[in-house]
């Protein structure tokens, strides 16, 4: 059924799409039993919580950041079964991000590129959006038997903002969403921001995260904190990343972002040059985001819990991940391709 959806959905606008969809979602959920019939369609009835930074996930999927950037749908993708979901990336001032269009389907290789450059709302509103949802939630504890939705903050510096000051920018967005998130991923890898990715060199790295950290120390419940990191560093570099957060005990690790890399693209020449620029996620990360998080877990010897995402689209993808050493894993573009079920599919194999 979701086949042919997604066959007639491709003939347009892949972000008009995913508005589209969305909140049609959205229309449904709010009709009496709506929610109700796609929790039942869409959620595991199996009960597998698990702990990580200490915190008690519901189940091990959950959603990637840049799919709901601006906390709008956060109802709906917990009634599709996600254990978790990674908001954002937000950044300080509200920023439209680049040109359209900015997003684009590669059918053949199961893959997206884009180059949405952190468009969102601004921090200042999407707290308040997180704490119109907070206070509708159930009250439940911090880490139960049973877990439940976890909420993730992916935070980021605005492009208008130099390189010297982006530290300023992850700890505005730390202190604003710091009472309505669980967690904090602090992204530093994405392509689409001119210079962004110059952050993640170990010493730029070390003044932003300890920073974090120290803010952290001051704040009467402690959120765990986590970086992003790229598929595309040099063995050194991720040799650099892996010793810093091991020195300043980091909480976790999230591997990994999108890859400017096209080697790996089966789609012709021609469609991918009429793309131009971008990051590309789904199936061609599937080897290289597995081998980075074996490495990982390898290196630190499982003392960092890594979240794994990139390329996972079936049920034994994720079960890899996991046997390398990821204590969850996050999807997005097998969201896109294969539907909403693939939560579901994945939940019922762990």
């Amino acid at each position: 059924m979701y086949q042919l959806l997604r066959k007639f959905l491709f003939n347009f606008d892949a972000e008009k799409v995913h508005y589209f969809s969305m909140n049609a979602l959205s229309f449904v959920s709010k009709i009496p039993f709506g929610k109700a019939i796609i929790t039942k369609s869409f959620s595991s009835s199996i009960h597998q919580p698990v702990k990580a930074f200490n915190l008690t996930f519901k189940n091990p999927v959950g959603l990637a950041a840049g799919f709901d950037k601006n906390a709008l749908y956060l109802t709906e993708l917990e009634s599709l079964g996600f254990g978790f979901v990674e908001i954002g990336t937000v950044t300080p001032v509200p920023q439209a991000g680049n040109d359209k269009p900015r997003l684009f389907r590669l059918p053949k290789d199961k893959a997206i590129i884009n180059r949405m450059g952190f468009n969102n709302d601004g921090v200042k509103v999407i707290k308040e959006r997180l704490i119109r949802y907070n206070s509708k939630r159930k009250n439940s504890p911090q880490s139960g038997t049973e877990g439940r939705f976890i909420i993730g903050g992916n935070i980021g510096k605005n492009k208008v903002t130099p390189n010297e000051d982006a530290w300023k920018d992850y700890e505005i967005c730390f202190n604003e969403l710091h009472d309505v998130v669980d967690y904090f991923v602090v992204n530093v890898s994405s392509p689409n921001t001119p210079g962004l990715r110059d952050l993640q060199q170990k010493d730029s790295l070390r003044k932003i995260l300890t920073h974090l950290q120290e803010l952290n120390s001051q704040k009467k419940i402690q959120r765990p904190l986590l970086l992003k990191i790229s598929p595309d560093l040099a063995i050194e570099e991720l040799e650099d990343i892996i010793d810093l957060a091991l020195e300043i005990k980091l909480d976790g690790l999230v591997a990994t972002n999108t890859t400017i890399n096209r080697a790996e693209l089966t789609s012709s020449k021609e469609l991918i040059e009429s793309i131009g620029s971008g990051g590309v996620s789904g199936l061609p990360l599937n080897t290289v985001s597995k081998t980075i998080c074996a490495f990982i877990h390898s290196k630190t010897k499982g003392e960092i819990p890594i979240i794994s995402s990139g390329g996972i689209f079936t049920p034994q993808d994720a079960k890899d991940r996991m046997e390398n050493g990821a204590s969850l894993v996050q999807i997005w573009t097998s969201f896109i391709y294969e539907g909403p079920s693939v939560v579901k599919k994945i939940c019922n194999s762990l």
